[in-house]
């Protein structure tokens, strides 16, 4: 945990003085907004566990007539090694001028999931939803911005247990959560706010409803059966400070039927498929040698509807058994089709 001595030297840590160029880019982003500078009160901040540190941002700068009550900060990672490669300030309120020609001030609540250096690489001029990157024409005004060096330890690591293990297709399943100290290997001992969301939530809506995991870190839910984006969150403000995603392992499931049952030898025979899951994966067109012996003749890799073409060629006249294999591809287990027959004449 974050001691009352680091946050002491984190408070009277020097004012960074880094400023920014009125850059080109921003102009023709958003010409109601010049930046002329953007001030850290720090080059550098150490964070622990699920704590946060404010670190204070002041903005100068010029609008026009149409006005912003309000700016945020959009900050980037430009180095190191934390799960969160973005962070956004609170809103920028003005605290000196007039929104024409004045200062604008708020923080931005670092967390230990940003380990290593941040950049502020946007303004954001007016109303602020996260996952959206660009809501309007006033949206995104580029800088060039100061950087923040930030030491996280103790950063939070998600593990997921499913229920079954392998998820069968229609059928719903279970996931344990469970979120400890990387650092340790060991809960944070106490009862964590937490969000769970599928699709569209793990990006946008409500970020403020959250439900707790036990002492050890975790939290069991029921989801129904489907093909979904399912995601784990610790909240933070404006946004969450930590989020990862889950996928269910599923059956390898693959269907092949040659489009013609015989041919001449020599002649290519397409071989159409399904493998279900299994986007741009490979799937090898396999002939059968001897008694037992398959092997790959030829590949293919899985289109965004799920099917797949590979070409046979019979190589000799007389039944010849072929069958499709996809390997363990992604959260895909390994599976083969049933076994069909091109004769060769």
């Amino acid at each position: 945990m974050r001691t009352s001595k680091v946050l002491a030297a984190l408070l009277a840590a020097p004012l960074m003085a880094l400023t920014l160029g009125t850059a080109t880019t921003a102009q023709a982003a958003d010409p109601h907004l010049q930046v002329e500078s953007l001030v850290l009160d720090r080059p550098s901040v150490a964070v622990s566990s699920l704590n946060t540190v404010p670190v204070t941002i002041t903005l100068k700068g010029t609008a026009g007539p149409s006005e912003y009550d309000s700016y945020y900060v959009a900050f980037e990672r430009v180095a190191g090694s934390g799960p969160k490669d973005d962070l956004y300030s609170m809103p920028l309120e003005l605290i000196k001028g007039t929104p024409q020609d004045g200062t604008w001030q708020g923080v931005v609540n670092v967390p230990s999931t940003v380990n290593g250096t941040i950049k502020a690489v946007r303004v954001i001029a007016g109303g602020f939803l996260l996952g959206c990157t660009q809501c309007s024409e006033d949206y995104p005004v580029n800088v060039n911005g100061p950087s923040l060096a930030v030491t996280g330890t103790h950063i939070p690591k998600l593990s997921t247990t499913f229920s079954p293990a392998v998820v069968p297709y229609n059928s719903p399943f279970s996931i344990k959560w469970t979120l400890t100290d990387s650092q340790t290997g060991k809960p944070y001992g106490t009862k964590l706010k937490v969000m769970l969301r599928e699709d569209n939530g793990c990006v946008e809506g409500d970020f403020t409803t959250t439900t707790l995991t036990d002492t050890a870190g975790s939290i069991t839910k029921k989801y129904p059966a489907g093909n979904y984006v399912i995601c784990f969150m610790v909240p933070g403000k404006p946004a969450p400070i930590f989020s990862d995603g889950a996928i269910p392992t599923r059956p390898g499931i693959v269907t092949a039927t040659p489009s013609k049952a015989s041919a001449p030898v020599g002649t290519i025979v397409p071989v159409n498929g399904t493998a279900q899951s299994a986007y741009n994966c490979p799937v090898n067109l396999q002939r059968l040698y001897g008694a037992t012996a398959w092997r790959t003749v030829g590949t293919a890799k899985v289109r965004s509807s799920w099917r797949f073409t590979v070409n046979a060629q019979p190589a000799y006249k007389g039944k010849i058994p072929y069958r499709v294999q996809l390997p363990a591809c992604n959260n895909v287990l390994a599976g083969v089709s049933k076994t069909f027959y091109i004769t060769g004449v």
